[in-house]
């Protein structure tokens, strides 16, 4: 098998991991939107709701005004990272990068398609905490995808993938 074949295919298993992610981020988003328009929350156990909220900000809901700024930022990335899945020696870094794709173009199809101009939409986040800021799935992929990005950087050797040196 040639190099830039072995490679095709192997960036194949982090877009088919960015494809979950950003699916059930839809479902997920679409049942909340739903499920928890009239202002009601479902209490699931302990601390954990879920309750409708829309985030136009950053992360944990910082920042006023920076949606737009941070969409376009996430298209960058989201680029980015999928020109570097060809270069992904793992299998974990594969699928974590995956992940974070996945959930970076969920939160970012909500900036585009949930607001009436340009990125100015606002990410619908459901899960609650109460202790924590409210998240979504989209928000599980990202941050998982980059621990796991981190583990596989820390303490993975690189697996050869066949035809590829």
């Amino acid at each position: 098998m040639t190099s830039a074949l072995a490679r095709v295919r192997t960036s194949r298993i982090g877009l088919g991991a960015a494809l979950v992610v950003l699916i059930l981020d839809i479902l997920t988003k679409g049942w909340a939107m739903s499920a928890l328009s009239d202002g009601r929350d479902i209490h699931i156990f302990w601390t954990l709701h879920f309750a409708l909220t829309h985030n136009e900000g950053m992360a944990f809901s910082t920042g006023t005004n920076v949606g737009p700024f941070i969409g376009m930022l996430a298209i960058v990335v989201i680029a980015i990272l999928i020109f570097t899945l060809r270069k992904q020696s793992s299998v974990i870094s594969l699928v974590a990068t995956g992940c974070i794709i996945g959930g970076a173009i969920g939160n970012v199809l909500d900036r585009v398609f949930r607001g009436s101009g340009f990125m100015d939409g606002a990410v619908v986040d459901f899960i609650d905490f109460r202790w924590w800021p409210v998240f979504n799935v989209a928000d599980i992929g990202i941050v998982c995808g980059a621990i796991a990005v981190a583990y596989s950087m820390i303490v993975s050797q690189p697996e050869e993938i066949e035809g590829t040196q």
